[in-house]
């Protein structure tokens, strides 16, 4: 009777699987000429630039046209004599002289791991550096290895010019956003706090790292009216000057910090919580039940915070017991096509992933902290094949959102701004996630690295812009 009952089972699925494939054919002219892919169906892939090609070098897959080109590598000396640390993540670029590219990359180290870290791997190289010059020294003997670097990047050579240490004595520097001036906001993904011996600073905060053309380290000034919690990623409004900032945990928040000074974020603020206009404590995630579909815009309310650097990691809680919206670890933030992007890893039914986008009113992006905008989950395939783990997101010049995954054999993703997914690119030499995508100011010029590996490349090809 078992054996039967299994055997009918198997029957039953392979008709609903052949259903199921003949539904999908009907779908494929809806997927291809345009629509989003709603959540809990089953999308087709864009195709955007044709199939991903084997690479013979084993490393990086790409489609016909593009070519990629390792053009950094951990523990390599820097010009300023410091070694460039490993675990790359989130960067950014800016417009350099005489047509070339600054890039501020991030470093998500600990303090356990000096092999990865910018002073050698019996920290000596530690003593080159003032103790004005790095935010936390651990003593002397347990110093902080995240930060940053920089580097000058010719789009012409695909060679990197010039590279320094450009923030040092972080922790986990994972995300982060650029500014309309020209720094980089860097977000440490860490609650670790002052404990003697070990740590001479409370971690958990985002600093500024403005761009310089010699080898100057940022001065390391916590942004503390930006909260302490488990920071990933930010984004900012030019418009507003308002600051978008996610929280990579489970039952995280998303926040917004509106500055005294635009510009001047070291003279403080006011940070809130986004909350969806009359639903209390309203669920994104999706794990549950089905309590957002794709193209649904839900008006925001922003929520004040108080005690926004706390002892204890519970900001969000308080937050959420205010009636804040909780979602399912935000990742990559990007101001792009005069909207926020950001996604949640492990968002959605199948917690394969969410993209979300945030759409500010007219009267926020004039500077109205009183007023809110719209939330929009943009995509959510609960398809691993078609998307997995997103993390890291970039806007490309042209307004398809990038975005890198976060597991053993990632790709690089790309979403249409109609909601269209295509894949990019596959990391098939290492078993790293990928970070950092990002676009040279031109267009010209996509850089992601490849984590674990200390990897950075760039990548040029037929882009459709």
């Amino acid at each position: 009777m078992k054996e039967e009952q299994q055997q009918d089972t198997s029957g039953r699925r392979s008709f609903l699987k052949n259903s199921l494939m003949v539904s999908i054919g009907f779908m494929g002219l809806k997927s291809f000429s345009g629509a989003s892919a709603f959540a809990g169906n089953a999308p087709l892939l864009y195709d955007q630039y044709g199939p991903l090609l084997t690479d013979s070098k084993g490393i990086f897959n790409l489609p016909k046209g593009f070519s990629y080109k390792i053009i950094s590598r951990s523990g390599e000396l820097m010009d300023d004599g410091f070694l460039s640390p490993g675990r790359n993540d989130a960067m950014a670029a800016f417009r350099a002289k005489d047509g070339k590219v600054w890039v501020i990359r991030n470093h998500e180290i600990s303090s356990d791991d000096p092999e990865n870290g910018p002073f050698g791997i019996d920290n000596s190289k530690l003593q080159d550096l003032p103790e004005s010059a790095i935010y936390d020294r651990g003593f002397g003997k347990n110093p902080s290895l995240g930060g940053t670097t920089t580097f000058l990047f010719n789009e012409d050579t695909q060679e990197i010019e010039y590279q320094y240490l450009s923030l040092a004595g972080t922790i986990r520097n994972c995300a982060g956003g650029p500014t309309p001036w020209n720094s980089w906001l860097t977000c440490e993904e860490t609650f670790d706090s002052k404990l003697e011996g070990v740590n001479e600073h409370n971690h958990g905060y985002v600093f500024e790292v403005p761009v310089s053309d010699t080898a100057v380290l940022a001065e390391p000034v916590p942004l503390k009216g930006m909260g302490r919690f488990n920071h990933e990623a930010v984004a900012v409004d030019p418009d507003s000057g308002f600051v978008y900032l996610t929280e990579d945990r489970g039952d995280g928040l998303i926040y917004r910090f509106i500055p005294k000074e635009q510009g001047n974020f070291r003279a403080g603020g006011k940070l809130q919580a986004l909350s969806i206009k009359g639903k209390k404590g309203f669920d994104t995630r999706n794990w549950e039940a089905q309590t957002m579909t794709i193209g649904d815009k839900l008006e925001v309310d922003w929520i004040d915070l108080e005690n926004i650097d706390p002892e204890e990691d519970d900001l969000r809680l308080r937050g959420f017991d205010q009636g804040a919206a909780r979602f399912a670890r935000g990742e990559g933030m990007w101001y792009g096509n005069d909207e926020v992007y950001f996604a949640c890893t492990n968002g959605g039914k199948a917690k394969q992933g969410q993209v979300f986008r945030y759409i500010a009113s007219d009267e926020e992006k004039k500077g109205n902290e009183k007023t809110g905008g719209y939330l929009e989950l943009f995509a959510e395939p609960n398809d691993k094949n078609i998307l997995r783990a997103c993390d890291n997101l970039t806007v490309a010049p042209w307004g398809d959102v990038i975005l890198c995954e976060d597991n053993s054999r990632p790709r690089l993703i790309g979403i249409t701004p109609k909601g269209e997914i295509y894949h990019l690119g596959l990391n098939v030499g290492y078993e790293s996630e990928l970070t950092g995508a990002c676009f040279s100011p031109s267009g010209k010029t996509l850089f992601v690295n490849i984590q674990h590996a200390g990897l950075t490349l760039a990548i040029t090809g037929p882009w459709k812009g």
